[in-house]
C-alpha cells in the first residue's frame, strides 16, 4: 500500500496493493493495523453506499458539529472526487483538491474532519463506498455550493445532475463562521 499526502493537511491518497491473476483481483480496503501504520489511526462507525449515473454530482457535504472523517472507495465506475477545506482560520481555508477515483485504479481518499466532500460520476454507473468516523446527524448536515465561484473548482462537467439540496446550497462565504469552527475535530 502507498499512502501519499495531498496539498490539504490530513487528506491522503491511498493506493492499496491489488493482486491480479487470471481469475480477477483482490485488494484489502481497510485493515486497522496496516492503515494505522500509515497514520490513519481512526475508528469507523458507519459505512455508506451510493449508486449514481454519469453526470450526477453529490456535494459538497460536511457535518458540523459531529464532524465526520471519511475513507472513500469507488467499487464500480469512476468519479472526480473533490475535497474542500472548510475549517475557518486554517491556512488552507477554501482550498480544494481533486482526484480521479475508480474501480480500475483502486485508489482511496481519506478525508479528515473539517473538510467538505463531493464527487461527480464520470462513467455510466458508479458504486461509491465510504466509511465514516461518526454517525450521520441530519441536524448537523451542511452543504457548500458545488460551483461557488470563490472556490473555482475545475469540475469535469458544466451541467451536472443535482439534488434540490445541492442545487440550493450557499457559497462558502455565506455560511456562518460558527458553522465552520470544528471544536470536535480530533
Amino acid at each position: 500500500m502507498t499512502v501519499s499526502e495531498t496539498s490539504l493537511p490530513g487528506v491522503r491518497l491511498i493506493e492499496p496493493d491489488v493482486y491480479t491473476d487470471d481469475r480477477g483481483s483482490f485488494a484489502e480496503l481497510w485493515n486497522v493495523r496496516d492503515y494505522g501504520h500509515h497514520g490513519l489511526d481512526v475508528t469507523f462507525v458507519q459505512d455508506n453506499l451510493s449508486r449514481s449515473r454519469e453526470g450526477v454530482l453529490r456535494g459538497l457535504h460536511f457535518q458540523n458539529p459531529r464532524a465526520q472523517g471519511k475513507l472513500i472507495s469507488v467499487l464500480e465506475g469512476a468519479v472526480y472526487d473533490v475535497v474542500v477545506d472548510v475549517r475557518a482560520g486554517a491556512d488552507t481555508f477554501g482550498a480544494w483538491e481533486g482526484q480521479v477515483l475508480s474501480a480500475e485504479n483502486a485508489r482511496q481518499l481519506y478525508v479528515p474532519e473539517g473538510y467538505a466532500h463531493g464527487f461527480v460520476a464520470t462513467s455510466g454507473e458508479v458504486l461509491f463506498h465510504y466509511k465514516c468516523t461518526d454517525f450521520y446527524h441530519p441536524e448537523a448536515d451542511r452543504t457548500v455550493r458545488w460551483d461557488d465561484p470563490a472556490l473555482g473548482i475545475d469540475w469535469p462537467t458544466e451541467d451536472p445532475i443535482l439534488s434540490e439540496k445541492d442545487a440550493g446550497a450557499p457559497a462558502l462565504d455565506e455560511i456562518p463562521r460558527e458553522a465552520l469552527r470544528f471544536d470536535d475535530v480530533r
